[in-house]
C-alpha cells in the first residue's frame, strides 16, 4: 500500500527531501509543512497548513491523514523532542531523539561527549561566566580564537576571531548583548584549527553506520570565501580532498566511535549524523556535530543517492542498515550553488518576483526552493534569506560548477547574490594531481602571455604618432623628439594606478573602462606642467592571466592614448600566482610627456592676486577616494548590481561608479600653448583642498563658491550616506571640478569661451592674498551646493574682482516642485523635458505623500531631491498641507505640478498657490470631471475625449485650461486601453503646459482666465 509522508521545515533541505520521496514507488502523497512555493502543488508533493509546534496537534493530524511516517528536517523540531513525542503517540519518525540531538544542541555536551569516547576534535573549554572565558582566551598556550554559542544559533553561532582582542569581544556579544539569545548562556571557547573543512554524513540505525559521500559547504557569501558567514551558499560533492581510505578512517574514528558512544550511554542515536571536520596535519578532527541533514548539503547529497530514499529511511529506523546500505551514483559530481536576497545575511526585502524556472528545468537541472511564496496568478517571490538552489549533477566537478552557474544566471532574480566558485578548492585540488609539474602547473602561462602580446600588438600599433611608431616586442621603446617638432624640450614623467577602483570593477565584471581612468591620471598629471604627452607604458600583474580580462584593459589603454594624443610605446604583463587571489588584478601607468622650456608650467612669478579660477566638469569620481565610496556603499548595504540612488535611470551602482576619468589634452593642450593660462591643477588625491595649493605661489590663497559649479549626483549622495563632513569631500573628492585653470582676469571670459566649445566649465573662484593663519584654500557654499546637486543653476555673475564671466546662452530657469502619490509617469515626461538645455523649467524636489513609491526612486536616479511627507502622520489636511508648502518654500518653489498626487488640498493652500498650481485630468474638461474619467466617456458613448492641463482652484477640475489634446475613443475599446492612449497624450501635454507657464507665456490672470503674453 502506498505510503503518505509528511515533511518538517520550509528550506531548501525539505524541498530536496521531498523531491527525492516523491520518486519512490512506495509514496503515495508527501505533505511539507509548512513547506514553501516549490513544494506546493508539485505532483505528488503538497504543503500542509498543520501546525509543527504542538506535537500533540501534530499526531492527531498524521493519524486523521494517514501519515505512515514524519522526516523532520530542521534541528529545533528535534531538540524539542518531536521525534519522542511523535514516536509516543504512535506515529513513526524519522530522526534522533532529544536527548541524542544533544550533539547538535549543546555544544559544552558534544565537546565533553568526544572527550569522554576518545573522539578527535580541537582543545577547549566552557564558561558561563564571560570574565572567566576571556582569561581563558588571554591566557591559553593555543590559539582559542574559535567563540561558540553553546545552544541552537541557526548554524550561525561560530565567530572565528582574527585574535584574542576580537575573540572576547565575541564573548561579550554572545554573554552579555545576547547577540544569540539564551543560546549564548554558556559559550564554547576553543581552538583554531588549520586545514580544510569537510562535511561528512551517514545514516544510522543505532548500531551500524552508513556513510554518505563527502561534501564541502561554503559559508562566506562572496566569491573567495569573503564576506560574513551565513547558512551556506552553496556546496558541492564528493570532495576529491578526502581519499577512499580517509573517508574510511572517518567513519570508523568518528561516526562509528560516536554512534557506539552513545549506545553506550544509553541514548541510541537513530537518523542522520552529520559531522564538520576540519583535515588537519595530524589527521581528521571534528568541528561540530549536526543531527540533519545539512542546508545547502543535502541539495547535493540526495541527487546522488541511488538507492530509494524511503527504503534507506525505513531501513534505518528498522535497524537494516548492515544488510541494506545506501547506492550511491559513481562518476558523477554534483554542484548547488544558493542565490540569496539582496542584504542577506542581514536585513533583506521580500516580495521580489522570481522568473525564470522553467528554463533552468529545461536545462536539466533541479531547482530547490527556500525562502519563496507562491502568490495569486501563481507568481514566486522571495520571503527568505536563502531563496533558491540551483543544482547540477554531472560527470565532473567542472561541468557541474559550469551548468549551476548557467542555470543561477537564467533565473530572474533581480540583484541575487550567489557565487561563482563553489568547489574551487577542488578544482585547485584536482589541477594540482593532472600533471608532472612545469612553469604553467606553477601558475604561469608563457603561452597565454605571448598569445596577449599577439592581440594587443595592432592596439599598440594603431596608436602611433610623429616620434613614435609604437611597434611591441623590443626590450625598450624608442621616440625621436625632433620628428615630433619639438626645438628646446624638457621632459616631463609621470605614474599613477586606479587605486581602489579596481576592486569595483573586478566585481562587476567591467574590465574596459579601466584603460581610460589610467592613462588620464597619468596623462592629465603630465599637463600640469603644460606638456604635450608623447608616450604611455602600462603594467598589469595578477595572479593568474586571464587573456581575456587582460585584453580588455590593454585594449582599453590603447583607445585612450588614442584620445590623449600619446603612443602605447610598450608594457608588462606579469603573472605572479600566489600574490593575488583568483581574479585579482593592479595596474600601473607611466607617461612621459614634453614641453618647449619658454611654455613650462605654472609661471609662478606671473600668478598674481586677483587672478580667475575656471573649473573643467569632471565625469564623476574619477579615480580617486574610492576606499571611502566603499565604506559608504557598504554602511548603505548596496551592492554594485542595484539600481543607483544617482546617475542616469537604469544604471547600476557599479556602472555608475566606473564612468572613466576624463581625459583633457586634446582639449587643453592648445589653450594651454596659448599662453593665457598661468598654471593648470589637476584633481586628484587630495581633492580641491590640496591639488590647487601645488601649482601656486604660497603668498596666495584660493577664494571658491561651490554655488558656481554644477555638482555631480553621487558626490551628494556620498555626503549625505556617509555624513561626511564639508573638509572630508573637498580633501578627498574632486566635487564635480576634474581640472582648475589659473588665468589673467583680462583672458578669463576668452578661455571660458574656449573650453566650454568642447566640454561643461564655469568661473568657479579668483586668488587673493594668503592672511597669516588662514586656509590655502576656502570654498564657501559647498554643502548649500552638495545638497542642490545636479539641479543647481551655476550662479555666473560677476566675481568680487570685476571680471564677468556669465554665459550668454544661460537663462533663469523656473523652479518647479512635482507632487506625487505613486508610480509618477507624468513625473517622468516632465523631468526628461526639464533636463533639456531648452527648457524653461527644472524640477527642484520632488514631494509624496506616500514613502517608498517609485516615483521617488526614479528622481532620485535622475539627480533631484526628494521628500516625503506622509499624510497619514498628520492629525489634520491642514497641518499636512502647511509641511508641504514649508518644503516648498524651502526649495524656493515658484510652480507646482500635481502628478497622481491623490490628496486633495486645502483651500487655504489653493488660494496661496493660485495661478501657480498645474494639474492634469484624463478628459477633455469641462467634460467628465472628477474620478473614473475614462468610464465615464465610454458610457456617454463619445467618440472623443482627451487630457487638459489647467490651473488648480478650489471646485474640483474647474480651473482656467492651459492646454489640451484630444484622444479618439475607439469602438473596440476598454477603459484600460483607453487610459494607455490617454497617458501617453498626458506625456507630451503636461510638459509642454508646463514649458508655456515656466517660460511666462501663460499666465493666470485676475479674472481667473487665461492670459497670454504679446511673445507668444
Amino acid at each position: 500500500m502506498a505510503e503518505r509522508v509528511l515533511i518538517v521545515g520550509s528550506g531548501g533541505r525539505e524541498h530536496a527531501l521531498a523531491w527525492k520521496l516523491a520518486q519512490s514507488p512506495h509514496i503515495q502523497q508527501v505533505l511539507v509543512a509548512p513547506g514553501n512555493a516549490g513544494t506546493a502543488n508539485c505532483g505528488k508533493i503538497s504543503n500542509s497548513a498543520v501546525s509543527v509546534s504542538n506535537h500533540a496537534i501534530l499526531a492527531q493530524y498524521c493519524k486523521d491523514h494517514n501519515v505512515g511516517l514524519v522526516v523532520v528536517g530542521p534541528e529545533v523540531p528535534l531538540a524539542t523532542g518531536m521525534v519522542d513525542d511523535l514516536t509516543a503517540a504512535g506515529v513513526a519518525c524519522f530522526g534522533p531523539s532529544a536527548k541524542a540531538a544533544q550533539l547538535e544542541a549543546s555544544k559544552s555536551f558534544s565537546k565533553s561527549f568526544m572527550d569522554r569516547h576518545g573522539i578527535p576534535t580541537a582543545r577547549w573549554s566552557s564558561f558561563t561566566d564571560p570574565d572567566e572565558a576571556c582569561n581563558y582566551i588571554q591566557g591559553a598556550v593555543f590559539p582559542a580564537l574559535v567563540v561558540k554559542a553553546n545552544g541552537l544559533a541557526a548554524g550561525k553561532g561560530v565567530i572565528v576571531a582574527a585574535d584574542k582582542d576580537e575573540a572576547c569581544q565575541a564573548v561579550l556579544d554572545i554573554m552579555k548583548d545576547k547577540t544569540f539569545g539564551s543560546a549564548g548562556d554558556t559559550v564554547v571557547v576553543e581552538e583554531l584549527l588549520d586545514g580544510e573543512e569537510v562535511s561528512c554524513l551517514c545514516f544510522s540505525d543505532g548500531s551500524t553506520v552508513a556513510a554518505m559521500p563527502p561534501v564541502q559547504d561554503h559559508k562566506r557569501l562572496l566569491d573567495g570565501d569573503q564576506g560574513p558567514n551565513t547558512g551556506g551558499m552553496g556546496a558541492y560533492c564528493p570532495t576529491p580532498q578526502v581519499s577512499e581510505e580517509m573517508l574510511q578512517q572517518i567513519k570508523n574514528a568518528v561516526l562509528q566511535k560516536t554512534v557506539d558512544g552513545m549506545r553506550e550511554e544509553g541514548i541510541p542515536y537513530v537518523g542522520v549524523l552529520y559531522a564538520g571536520l576540519m583535515l588537519t596535519k595530524q589527521g581528521p578532527k571534528v568541528l561540530e556535530f549536526n543531527c540533519r541533514f545539512g542546508d545547502p548539503e543535502c541539495q547535493v547529497l540526495l541527487p546522488l543517492l541511488k538507492s530509494d530514499l524511503y527504503e534507506v529511511l525505513k531501513n534505518t529506523l528498522q535497524a537494516k542498515l548492515a544488510s541494506s546500505a545506501p547506492i550511491w551514483l559513481e562518476d558523477s559530481a554534483a554542484v548547488t550553488v544558493v542565490m540569496a536576497s539582496d542584504g542577506y545575511p542581514g536585513a533583506y526585502q521580500k516580495g521580489v518576483e522570481i522568473t525564470g524556472l522553467s528554463r533552468v528545468t529545461e536545462m536539466g537541472l533541479q531547482v530547490f526552493h527556500a525562502g519563496t511564496a507562491l502568490k495569486e496568478g501563481g507568481r514566486i517571490v522571495t520571503s527568505g534569506g536563502r531563496v533558491l538552489a540551483v543544482t547540477a549533477v554531472r560527470p565532473t566537478l567542472e561541468s557541474s560548477l559550469q551548468s549551476a552557474n548557467q542555470g543561477v544566471a537564467a533565473v530572474g532574480f533581480p540583484n541575487a547574490v550567489y557565487r561563482r566558485d563553489i568547489g574551487h578548492r577542488a578544482i585547485a585540488y584536482l589541477s594540482r594531481g593532472r600533471c608532472v609539474l612545469t612553469y604553467k602547473e606553477s601558475g604561469v602561462d608563457i603561452a597565454a602571455g605571448n598569445k596577449l602580446v599577439d592581440m594587443i600588438k595592432p592596439l599598440a600599433k594603431s596608436t602611433s604618432r610623429s616620434g613614435c611608431n609604437a611597434e611591441l616586442g623590443g626590450f625598450a621603446g624608442l621616440f625621436d623628439l625632433k620628428a615630433a617638432g619639438f626645438i628646446d624640450p624638457i621632459l616631463v614623467a609621470g605614474t599613477d594606478g586606479v587605486g581602489t577602483k579596481l576592486k569595483i570593477a573586478q566585481a562587476c565584471n567591467i574590465h574596459n573602462t579601466l584603460g581610460q581612468d589610467l592613462v588620464a591620471m597619468c596623462v592629465n598629471d603630465v599637463l600640469a606642467q603644460g606638456a604635450e604627452p608623447l608616450f604611455f607604458l602600462d603594467y598589469f600583474s595578477c595572479g593568474h592571466l586571464d587573456v581575456g580580462v587582460a585584453s580588455s584593459v590593454i585594449g582599453g589603454i590603447a583607445e585612450s592614448c588614442q584620445m590623449a594624443g600619446c603612443a602605447l610605446l610598450g608594457g608588462e604583463t606579469a603573472e605572479m600566482p600566489g600574490v593575488y587571489d583568483l581574479g585579482e588584478y593592479d595596474l600601473a601607468g607611466f607617461c612621459v610627456g614634453a614641453v618647449e622650456r619658454v611654455s613650462l608650467l605654472p609661471r609662478l612669478d606671473d600668478i598674481q592676486q586677483g587672478d580667475v579660477l575656471i573649473g573643467v566638469a569632471s565625469s564623476g569620481v574619477h579615480s580617486n577616494g574610492f576606499s571611502l565610496v566603499r565604506k559608504v556603499l557598504e554602511r548603505a548595504s548596496l551592492q554594485y548590481s542595484s539600481p543607483a540612488p544617482f546617475g542616469r535611470p537604469g544604471q547600476t551602482v557599479g556602472e555608475v561608479l566606473l564612468t572613466p576619468t576624463k581625459i583633457y589634452s586634446r582639449l587643453l593642450q592648445p589653450i594651454l600653448r596659448s599662453g593665457a593660462v598661468k598654471a593648470y591643477a589637476h584633481i586628484t588625491g587630495g581633492g580641491l583642498l590640496e591639488n590647487i595649493p601645488r601649482v601656486l605661489p604660497k603668498e596666495l590663497a584660493v577664494d571658491m563658491d561651490a554655488m558656481r559649479w554644477r555638482i555631480p549626483p553621487v558626490f551628494t549622495w556620498l555626503q549625505k550616506e556617509g555624513s561626511l563632513s564639508e573638509d572630508e569631500m573637498a580633501h578627498t573628492f574632486n566635487c564635480g571640478l576634474g581640472a582648475v585653470l589659473v588665468v589673467g582676469s583680462r583672458d578669463a571670459s576668452m578661455v571660458l569661451r574656449q573650453v566650454q566649445a568642447q566640454e561643461e566649465a564655469w568661473t568657479v573662484g579668483s586668488l587673493a592674498q594668503k592672511q597669516p593663519g588662514a586656509e590655502d584654500v576656502v570654498i564657501r557654499n559647498l554643502a548649500r551646493s552638495l545638497r542642490a546637486g545636479p539641479n543647481l543653476c551655476p550662479d555666473t555673475s560677476e566675481l568680487l574682482n570685476g571680471a564677468s564671466h556669465a554665459d550668454p546662452s544661460s537663462h533663469k530657469r523656473t523652479r518647479v516642485a512635482v507632487l506625487i502619490s505613486g508610480t509618477g509617469t507624468n513625473l517622468q515626461a516632465l523631468m526628461e523635458q526639464t533636463k533639456k538645455p531648452s527648457s524653461s523649467a527644472e524640477i527642484v524636489v520632488v514631494i509624496s505623500n506616500r514613502p517608498g513609491v517609485l516615483g521617488l526612486k526614479k528622481a532620485s536616479m535622475a539627480g533631484i531631491q526628494t521628500r516625503v511627507v506622509d499624510h497619514k502622520l498628520y492629525g489634520s489636511r491642514a497641518e499636512f498641507d502647511g509641511t508641504i508648502d514649508r518644503v516648498l518654500e524651502e526649495f524656493g518653489v515658484e510652480v507646482v505640478c500635481l502628478a497622481g498626487f491623490m490628496r486633495i488640498l486645502t483651500g487655504h493652500f489653493v488660494r496661496k498657490w493660485n495661478g501657480k498650481l498645474l494639474n492634469i485630468h484624463p478628459s477633455l474638461l469641462p467634460s467628465f470631471k472628477g474620478v473614473n474619467a475614462q468610464k465615464q466617456a465610454l458610457l456617454a458613448g463619445v467618440r472623443l475625449t482627451g487630457c487638459t492641463v489647467h490651473f488648480v482652484v478650489e471646485e474640483v477640475d474647474a480651473g482656467a485650461i492651459i492646454a489640451q489634446e484630444a484622444v479618439p475613443v475607439l469602438v473596440n475599446d476598454t477603459e484600460e486601453s483607453l487610459s494607455e492612449r490617454i497617458r501617453e497624450a498626458e506625456h507630451r501635454t503636461f510638459p509642454a503646459a508646463l514649458e508655456l507657464v515656466a517660460g511666462g507665456v501663460v499666465r493666470l490672470g485676475e479674472d481667473g482666465r487665461i492670459v497670454w503674453s504679446q511673445l507668444a
